[in-house]
């Protein structure tokens, strides 16, 4: 019977290697049709997706033979963890593999929404050669607001640090004292003084109900006329409309998203915004990171189906299936 089910384009050397050593299915569109997935899982012992395949309670009740469930990526917004837990499903997936590729980017957004590129760009290739329109300002001696001092937050920071930006920091889970804090030169302070006394605002966050919308009007509105606001963690945490408000009142100077509520997101007039950068999910997708990523999760897959422990899981090391 098969053993490992990959529901999404995954690709590389390491799913090369699984191949080799196990009889692995991979059918990268078959997470748009639920059904047909429910009735295939029951034979498969592992599932690798990304973030499109909704591996829920029901999904694995159908798979009565899976032992390890693969997210190849960091966040599990796709993947129900608790029943996965309850089952005595491995949860495994790649809590820091590509942390470095989405700091880059946010650091990358920061500086071209600084130097008004993206219009730069459109104006120049229309024809145009307004120099003085597209005055920029620096990072140097700017303030950098992270909200969400976790991996990606603090490489983040530590990257602002070389432009010579003072960094402030919001988080309910870091300590004063601990090595993050110190290391990268950050005051911790309440989210309230962060977006009043910051320059840029990069977001960090997980999508979870007390994060779900936080950033709304109330909070665009405290924030400084020429701000930036640069989101690569979930689109969840923003409310689109009032963002949209906020820029179209120049609450703020400019947006950076590379997440969005929905995904792919409907028509929306922040794609009308010169000020505004949109990406399509792209923080992670870089070829080091993903090949780490593939890399880490492959390698755990395997364990697991040997009998071995997986080394970045999300609950335990081995199956608990009664």
């Amino acid at each position: 019977m098969p053993d490992i089910l990959v529901t999404e384009n995954i690709t590389g050397a390491e799913m090369d290697a699984l191949r080799s050593a196990f009889d692995v299915v991979s059918e990268p569109q078959l997470w748009q049709s639920p059904d047909e997935l429910h009735r295939r899982i029951e034979d498969f012992r592992a599932i690798v997706v990304r973030n499109q395949t909704k591996v829920n309670a029901e999904l694995m009740a159908a798979g009565k033979r899976l032992e390890v469930i693969a997210r190849a990526g960091v966040g599990l917004d796709n993947v129900d963890a608790a029943a996965a837990s309850a089952a005595g499903i491995v949860v495994v997936y790649a809590p820091e593999q590509n942390s470095i590729s989405v700091a880059e980017l946010a650091i990358g957004m920061m500086l071209a929404l600084a130097r008004q590129l993206p219009a730069a760009d459109a104006s120049t290739k229309s024809g145009k050669w307004e120099r003085q329109r597209f005055t920029g300002t620096e990072l140097f001696n700017k303030t950098l607001g992270i909200v969400g001092l976790g991996r990606i937050g603090f490489l983040t920071a530590m990257r602002a640090r070389a432009f010579g930006m003072e960094i402030l920091a919001h988080d309910n889970f870091v300590n004063p004292d601990s090595f993050v804090v110190s290391e990268c030169r950050a005051k911790l302070v309440g989210l309230d003084e962060l977006l009043e006394r910051s320059d840029v605002i990069s977001c960090h966050l997980p999508e979870t109900p007390q994060t779900m919308g936080l950033f709304n009007y109330e909070r665009f509105s405290r924030m400084r006329s020429g701000a930036i606001f640069v989101n690569t963690s979930r689109g969840g945490v923003v409310d689109e409309a009032d963002l949209v408000r906020a820029l179209r009142e120049k609450k703020l100077a400019g947006a950076a998203l590379d997440v969005r509520a929905k995904e792919p997101p409907e028509k929306s007039e922040l794609a009308e915004m010169e000020n505004v950068l949109l990406t399509p999910h792209i923080a992670a997708f870089t070829v080091e990171g993903q090949r780490r990523v593939v890399t880490s999760v492959c390698r755990d897959v395997a364990a697991v189906l040997r009998g071995q422990p997986a080394k970045n899981y999300f609950n335990f090391p081995t199956p608990r299936r009664g």
